[in-house]
């Protein structure tokens, strides 16, 4: 008792040095800032000073502090640990018992790696008939293969587990999982597509075998409800799946030596609000890329119809085209253009993307390969942070959501001839484009559906991953929000207007994936 009442004071003493209170003056009303003190001293074997409670919570007045204090030291210890925290495992001082785990956890995994890339590639050989000759004898074995395969999945997918067993169950699922993640390919991606429908279908089995209320007419609609949702979230994960289960990285074709056989393009930049700094970095960029100059015409689209961009585009040397109205935004805008100009192809870029000197020689080769080719996307690459990087100080730390649709979601959509246009980055043959009416003017969403058209009429589409423009993301949340907003309601009203489903000519694969974005 006595060693333990002189550990409490020696600590006692050590706290109110480190807040600067005297013992006297410490309350009850303390014990959270104690509590803090004490975790500190565990886990990172020092003693908190000062200046370390100033610089993690300068909001509090340690002198003063009252029991709303707690609340705001609860509030702040959060955003420290979850949002501001900068520790790694190196800094986390239950070293000996922790790097043991971490050591036998790496070196685990790190065999099942290895393992699962040495199946992986087998596995690939067999199905690309490099390791093993097929013959027609081999027919009867794989369908029995197959049918087993199918009577075990339904057993998997069906049979109720005890606790003990789904346990199991879960642990080798993980386990699996967790040796496949870091192998790169195809199959590996495929595998856990795999694993998580499984996961995914036994918990709908259950969900419709075993939760659903019949004695109760209430219980029984509010569960039925409950029940389409969920079923409507997993046909979403299953679409999403089909869409990106095979990304077909395309790569740039390339163009004749001969530059005569080069095409003409027509480059426009519409703008209706923008800054003229904001428009002139974009405008300055496309004068320098490599292309002939007697090929290509750039042009400013103003519907701000300002003279100070007038005498910019004088200065600049390209075109500056101005219509008399503004009816349909943007798509009336590039409408306008199409009937002013000639070019064999169109380039479009909004006004805060900048393009690199390589665009039109990385994408180009593609039209003069393919006839039927309509549209080349290449990614919206942002080099200003969003709001929510911003805010989180995150920026190029953690991949945004840009990086997913333009990384995974639209290289998957190339796989299935179901690339869209997203209004900038890209270009169009023009044929096509006027084929269809020029931009749709329908839907708010006029890019998309100006792709639909051109895909109903059987031209191709293609995207080319690497990032060859930059760009401004949204400045502000609302802005950000109200993009999302409009981008949904386009997509909505083209589903009501122009259902994929029901048009003439649209493949049925392009339909689903057009669904699922």
């Amino acid at each position: 008792m006595f060693v333990a009442r002189l550990i409490s004071l020696n600590l006692l003493r050590q706290f109110s040095e480190s807040i600067q209170v005297s013992e006297l003056a410490l309350k009850n009303r303390h014990t959270l800032p104690l509590l803090c003190f004490l975790l500190a001293v565990v886990f990172t074997r020092r003693v908190p000073t000062r200046a370390d409670w100033v610089r993690y919570f300068p909001q509090i007045d340690m002198n003063h502090f009252s029991f709303g204090d707690n609340v705001r030291l609860c509030i702040q210890i959060v955003w420290l640990s979850v949002i501001k925290q900068s520790f790694t495992w190196h800094d986390w001082h239950l070293t000996r018992h922790l790097n043991v785990i971490k050591t036998l956890n790496s070196r685990f995994f790190g065999v099942c790696r290895r393992m699962s890339a040495k199946l992986v590639i087998a596995i690939d050989d067999r199905l690309e008939g490099r390791g093993v000759k097929r013959s027609a004898n081999h027919f009867l074995p794989d369908s029995l293969l197959y049918i087993v395969l199918l009577v075990l999945t339904v057993l998997c997918l069906t049979v109720p587990f005890s606790i003990t067993a789904q346990i199991v169950f879960v642990g080798v699922l993980a386990v699996v999982a967790a040796s496949i993640r870091g192998v790169k390919g195809r199959l590996p991606n495929m595998l856990l597509i795999i694993l998580s429908l499984i996961a995914s279908c036994r918990y709908l089995w259950w969900r419709y075998s075993s939760t659903i209320n019949w004695d109760k007419d209430l219980d029984m609609i509010l569960g039925l409800v409950l029940l389409m949702a969920e079923t409507y979230s997993w046909m979403v994960l299953l679409l999403s799946y089909f869409q990106t289960i095979w990304p077909l990285n395309r790569s740039p074709e390339p163009l004749p030596a001969d530059t005569n056989k080069w095409p003409s393009i027509d480059l426009f930049i519409p703008t209706y609000n923008e800054e003229l700094e904001v428009v002139r970095a974009t405008v300055l960029a496309a004068t320098a890329i490599d292309w002939p100059k007697d090929k290509v015409n750039i042009y400013i689209l103003d519907d701000g119809k300002r003279d100070d961009f007038q005498a910019f585009a004088e200065q600049a040397g390209v075109g500056y085209i101005r219509r008399p109205t503004n009816e349909h935004a943007k798509a009336g805008n590039l409408n306008y253009a199409l009937k002013q100009t000639h070019g064999d192809y169109v380039a479009i870029f909004d006004c805060d993307h900048i393009p690199t000197r390589a665009f039109f020689q990385v994408t180009m080769g593609a039209f003069l390969k393919d006839e039927s080719l309509a549209l080349v996307q290449t990614p919206h690459h942002f080099f200003s942070p969003d709001p929510f990087e911003r805010n989180l100080s995150r920026f190029r730390q953690l991949p945004n959501e840009g990086n997913l649709f333009y990384g995974l979601i639209q290289d998957g959509n190339d796989m299935w001839d179901a690339t869209f246009f997203c209004g900038s980055c890209a270009i169009l043959r023009r044929g096509p484009l006027e084929e269809v009416g020029g931009v749709a003017v329908e839907t708010v969403t006029e890019d998309a559906h100006t792709a639909l058209k051109m895909h109903r009429l059987g031209y191709r589409s293609a995207y080319l991953k690497e990032p060859i423009s930059a760009g401004l993301a949204t400045d502000s949340l609302s802005a950000h929000v109200g993009q999302r907003i409009r981008w949904a309601r386009g997509m909505a009203q083209i589903f009501r207007t122009d259902n994929p489903l029901l048009g003439k000519g649209f493949p049925g694969s392009n339909a689903s994936v057009t669904l699922t974005v």
